[in-house]
C-alpha cells in the first residue's frame, strides 16, 4: 500500500507515519510532502499512490490548491483543526476527515473507511475541491474576533489578542488577560477553543493558552512539557507527551 502524508510539520508527519505504519499490518510505502509546491510535482509525475493523508493549511497555502492543479484519483483524509462548519462541507463531498491532535482511535476509524473512500473515486464521483475552498475562505472571514464576558450588568467584548490564558477551576470556566484581569465567559472550554481556532492550544484539559503568553518551553520527564509564561500565575500548565509534538507543530506556526 502506497501512502502519501502531506504536512509541512516534519514532527507531525513523523508521528502520523509512525501511528500509520502500526495500525497497517500489510506492507506500507510512506512519502512525506511538506508543501503545495512540493505535493503538485510529485503528483504530476508517475508515483503510484493508495491514500493520502494531508493537512489543509501548509506554509505555501491550501493543500486544495494541489487537488485543483492535478488530477487526483485516490482517497484523500485531511488532518484539519477546522470546526463543524467546514467538517459538515467535507462529508458532503465525499471526504473524510481526522481532527488534530489525532489520536490512535481516530486515525483507525479514518483507515477503516478507506474502502468506502475509494467507491466515491471509482463511481467517477471526485470531491469538489473548489467548493471547500471557497467555504472555507468564507469561513476566515466570519470568524470570531472576540470572546463575550459578563462583567455586572454588562456584556463586554474581549478581543482574542488581549487574552492570555482560559482555564478553567472549580468547575467555572475564566479568562485572564495580559493586563491581569479575570473574567468569566457563558462558554465552556470546547465551545472557547473552537472560537479562537489557532490562537490557543488546548493543554490539557484545563488550559486553552495563548501564543502571545509564552515564553519558552521547558522539557522534563516522560517528554512532557512545561509552559513559561509571561503573565502571573500560580499553576504551572502542562502539555502531555501525546500532544508534545502537536504544540511543537501550533508554536512554530503562531
Amino acid at each position: 500500500m502506497n501512502i502519501a502524508i502531506i504536512e509541512d510539520e516534519p514532527v507531525v508527519a513523523d508521528d502520523l507515519e509512525l501511528s500509520i505504519t502500526q495500525l497497517i499490518s500489510e506492507p506500507v510505502s510512506i512519502v512525506q510532502l511538506h508543501s503545495v509546491k512540493e505535493a503538485i510535482t510529485y503528483f504530476t509525475g508517475t508515483n503510484k499512490t493508495d491514500l493520502i493523508f494531508s493537512d489543509i493549511q501548509l506554509g505555501d497555502g491550501l493543500s486544495f490548491g494541489i487537488f485543483a492543479a492535478v488530477t487526483i484519483d485516490v482517497p484523500v483524509i485531511f488532518c484539519t483543526a477546522y470546526d463543524e462548519y467546514a467538517l459538515d462541507a467535507f462529508k458532503a463531498n465525499g471526504i473524510d476527515y481526522i481532527l488534530k491532535p489525532f489520536t490512535t482511535h481516530t486515525l483507525q476509524q479514518a483507515l477503516e473507511r478507506y474502502s468506502q473512500l475509494k467507491k466515491v473515486f471509482q463511481a467517477n464521483q471526485p470531491p469538489q475541491y473548489e467548493i471547500l475552498m471557497e467555504l472555507l475562505a468564507k469561513k476566515e472571514t466570519l470568524k470570531p474576533s472576540s470572546v463575550l464576558v459578563y462583567h455586572q450588568d454588562k456584556i463586554i467584548p474581549i478581543k482574542l489578542e488581549d487574552i492570555a490564558l482560559i482555564y478553567l477551576a472549580n468547575e467555572v470556566t475564566h479568562l485572564l488577560t495580559f493586563s491581569g484581569r479575570t473574567f468569566y465567559p457563558n462558554k465552556n472550554l470546547d465551545e472557547l477553543e473552537k472560537t479562537g481556532g489557532n490562537y490557543f492550544f488546548r493543554a490539557n484539559r484545563q488550559f486553552l493558552v495563548s501564543r502571545k503568553a509564552i515564553i519558552d518551553v521547558s522539557s522534563f520527564f516522560s517528554r512532557k512539557l512545561s509552559l513559561n509564561l509571561n503573565i502571573t500565575f500560580s499553576e504551572k500548565i502542562v502539555v502531555s507527551k501525546g500532544k508534545a509534538s502537536q504544540f511543537l507543530a501550533w508554536l512554530a506556526k503562531a
